[in-house]
């Protein structure tokens, strides 16, 4: 269900902005491309329908609306861009491949060489290069610190041997930053460092992982002797995990966004009209989740002032991913059981086309698909433990 460009009230200050970015999803969103965004169950869309949404926000000069100004970034307000992201979901516009665009770009801005920025923020900002990001390994998930991939510098180059797993699009993209180990001391925090890797290099090999939705966008990657220039590290040599920490934050800041959990809403809204004489407590469960909603969105924009996550403030990250994620989960699981008063719910098969089942189907795939959200960025358990110890710190 697409909302349709309609004009804004003239006492609304945000009146010309919602206006302006109505008329251009008006224009921009194809039918196709709207089909693609009902139709995303991970964290991106279609791949193809990702890459031309992506390039007509390139255009328009919208693509990177956190970013500063200077760097391609759009100069909106945070509550700009809450509205912008919020359009976009009552649109059902694509949900980009965008880990370039929200933690590495940023990071880059704040941590980058001038030439690192050079190099390598144009190509993100125009969707040429999509980056894949390479820290949990078989023995360290939500504790990075136990990061065992191997970086053996040899003069100007590092030879990086190792694994990663759970690699979010790492058969999509051509670029990858990795934490990896430099050095052992006497914390396993120490000697880790952050190096940006070109995924076509010799001696990289990636292998699918078929998660329980049915969808490929899971990966493992294996290093061996993979050469990475020196001048490819964010940061100094054994300093990765302060940069792993940064990237982290303003990952955990806008991975499970109140937008993307509105999408699922929507479905959720959508099956319940269908259904028409829904039963009491699904509808009760309805309503409670869009307040739900609605405090998380006031939250984001709470503990978003200015637009961008400041420097050493690690609890909001944690406060948002939290809320985020977990709220993600229990929409979907609504959205599952309501189509599937009408529609076969759980029933297979996920992928059918047409017919009764279809909406079931894609609702039940969904839940499926949001289970890793309170692991991914880091745990629920770890971001509880972020909190608490900040909380602690305070007092």
């Amino acid at each position: 269900m697409s909302v349709p460009c309609r004009a804004a009230n003239d006492d609304d200050p945000d009146a010309a902005f919602l206006d302006d970015v109505r008329r251009f999803l008006a224009e921009a969103l194809t039918p196709d491309l709207r089909e693609a965004g009902r139709r995303t169950l991970g964290v991106h869309s279609d791949i193809e329908a990702c890459r031309i949404w992506h390039r007509r926000l390139y255009q328009r000069g919208w693509i990177a609306p956190g970013w500063p100004v200077a760097h391609g970034g759009t100069g909106w307000t945070a509550r700009q861009r809450f509205l912008f992201d919020r359009e976009c979901a009552l649109n059902d516009a694509p949900v980009l491949f965008a880990g370039g665009i929200r933690s590495l770009g940023p990071l880059l801005i704040e941590m980058g060489t001038a030439v690192q920025q050079a190099r390598f923020l144009p190509g993100i900002l125009s969707g040429e290069d999509l980056w894949a990001q390479g820290f949990s390994e078989p023995g360290a998930g939500s504790d990075l610190a136990r990061v065992a991939t191997r970086a053996e510098r040899q003069g100007e180059h590092y030879l990086v041997d190792g694994s990663k797993i759970w690699t979010t699009g790492a058969h999509l993209a051509n670029r990858m930053f990795a934490l990896v180990r430099t050095a052992m001391g006497d914390k396993p925090q120490r000697g880790l460092t952050f190096l940006l890797i070109d995924m076509p290099s010799p001696g990289l090999t990636v292998s699918p992982i078929i998660t329980i939705d049915g969808e490929h966008e899971l990966n493992a990657v294996f290093f061996d002797q993979v050469r990475v220039p020196v001048a490819n590290r964010i940061g100094e040599e054994g300093q990765g995990w302060g940069v792993a920490k940064r990237l982290m934050q303003l990952a955990r800041s806008n991975n499970t966004p109140s937008a993307l959990v509105r999408r699922v809403y929507q479905r959720a809204r959508a099956a319940a009209l269908a259904a028409g004489d829904l039963e009491p407590g699904l509808r009760a469960r309805l309503v409670a989740a869009e307040v739900e909603l609605t405090a998380f969105e006031q939250t984001e924009l709470a503990l978003l002032p200015g637009g961008r996550l400041r420097e050493g403030d690690n609890t909001s990250p944690s406060v948002l991913k939290l809320i985020g994620s977990e709220l993600h989960q229990r929409v979907a699981e609504l959205a599952m059981e309501i189509a599937g008063t009408t529609r076969g719910g759980a029933l297979e098969p996920f992928r059918e086309e047409a017919g009764l089942l279809a909406d079931g189907a894609r609702a039940t795939a969904k839940h499926f698909a949001t289970r890793a959200a309170s692991i991914y960025s880091g745990s629920s358990e770890t971001q509880r433990n972020v909190i608490f110890q900040a909380l602690q710190a305070a007092g």
